[in-house]
């Protein structure tokens, strides 16, 4: 039995879907992760998305093993309530073709760099002279200015650039990747969070505007707790296990089986904790009074934590302290987290049916109005639903359609 037999079945319905975005047009041109991402957080809050894919398709459908249903989990993973077109618009009657599109939509989300925006007429010069009030959003490694500008980039090369990468892991372990492709989330995140600022913009000036997302940027930003730090200290972090936080004690601990993770936050937490496994004058001591005396102390500190947690297992722990409100949690492994039932009743995890199969899916994990809903449509197969948008939108007959099919333009 696969985990995903598990998880609550939903079917595609609008009747309780969220509609924030309920109107906007989206052109998708993306491929891999940050554009689609941006694209599927869009069309969760309820967008009217089109993906305009290669006759190919976009690179992440054949990002695998593991497929299911002969379809890339990864894709899988970002592209629900879209429609997938096939069109190859770097020919001439293609290009034509989306500029046609252009003229319907809203916003245009492409991750071509700014070279390769102008060769094949997407930049944002060309659409806005089509479309006065268009939205153009720009994904790429280095934004469309500057020395590195043309150049390619994935997650792991902007996480590379922005210090995640030096600062995670063990002391005196290599660097590590964060182990999702965090680089392209926040990017997508950056990117669907300013289309909407644009949109609120755009409802007072009909002005539409020219987005630029850097990958690399929007991972520095995710570090400015810790580079802040540096620039405003000199203290250069270095890579600890996540032991050094500013935080006195943060960090992850075992137990008499399994780890877990503390976090005493405040002067309140701590005490509270050091009431609840009943030693309440350790946390008293007067070397221990506030956060900067206890950073000065952490050695100390941990050592004994350590020693004590290491007498109980895991979830009398977590009990203990979720009644002492102390915050603190597992280390949950994938599976665990698949196997959350709190996640299935709040709608976080659950299957549609997609290429007769069931689809695993995760949730936008934002509540509107007290709902959840986002889900539509599963994420489509390539070129689903061209001849339908080419009728639907630019009105075109079926021999126009397969006049197209013949030249291999969709």
């Amino acid at each position: 039995m696969l985990p995903l037999d598990q998880l609550p079945h939903k079917a595609g319905s609008d009747e309780k879907a969220i509609r924030l975005l309920e109107g906007v047009r989206v052109l998708d041109l993306t491929t891999s992760i940050a554009g689609p991402y941006a694209t599927l957080l869009l069309a969760d809050f309820g967008a009217s998305v089109i993906k305009i894919e290669r006759r190919e398709g976009d690179d992440a459908r054949g990002w695998g093993p593991p497929f299911l249903a002969q379809q890339s989990l990864w894709f899988l993973s970002v592209n629900r309530n879209k429609r997938s077109v096939t069109l190859d618009f770097s020919t001439a009657r293609g290009r034509e073709l989306l500029h046609a599109l252009v003229r319907e939509h809203d916003v245009v989300v492409t991750n071509q760099v700014g070279r390769s925006q102008k060769k094949l007429g997407i930049d944002h010069a060309t659409l806005s002279a089509l479309h006065p009030g268009l939205v153009h959003v720009s994904i790429t490694g280095f934004g469309v200015q500057g020395t590195r500008s043309e150049l390619p980039s994935y997650d792991l090369i902007a996480e590379g650039y922005s210090g995640v990468m030096d600062l995670t892991g063990e002391a005196g372990a290599p660097p590590q990747k964060v182990g999702t492709p965090a680089a392209d989330l926040l990017t997508g995140m950056d990117a669907a969070m300013a289309v909407a600022a644009a949109l609120y913009r755009r409802r007072a000036d009909g002005k539409g505007c020219a987005i630029d997302i850097s990958m690399v940027e929007s991972m520095t930003r995710f570090m400015a707790p810790r580079l802040m730090s540096y620039l405003g200290s000199g203290e250069l972090p270095r890579r600890s296990g996540a032991r050094d936080s500013v935080i006195a004690v943060y960090q992850a601990f075992d137990t008499a089986d399994e780890p877990l993770t503390l976090g005493l936050g405040n002067d309140g937490i701590w005490r509270r904790f050091w009431s609840a496994v009943g030693e309440p004058e350790y946390g008293a001591d007067a070397r221990f009074r506030s956060n900067k005396d206890r950073r000065a102390a952490r050695s100390e500190i941990v050592e004994h934590i350590q020693a004590l947690l290491r007498r109980r297992p895991r979830a009398q722990w977590l009990a203990l302290f979720a009644e002492h409100r102390i915050p603190a949690g597992p280390i949950n492994r994938l599976d665990e987290v698949a196997a959350d039932r709190e996640l299935h009743a709040r709608g976080m995890l659950y299957s549609v049916a997609a290429f007769d199969a069931r689809i695993p899916q995760v949730g936008l994990g934002i509540g509107v109005d007290d709902s959840a809903q986002t889900y539509r449509t599963p994420p489509p197969a390539l070129g689903q639903h061209t001849h339908e948008v080419l009728r639907e939108l630019l009105h075109l007959g079926a021999a126009e359609i397969a006049e197209l099919h013949q030249q291999n333009i969709i």
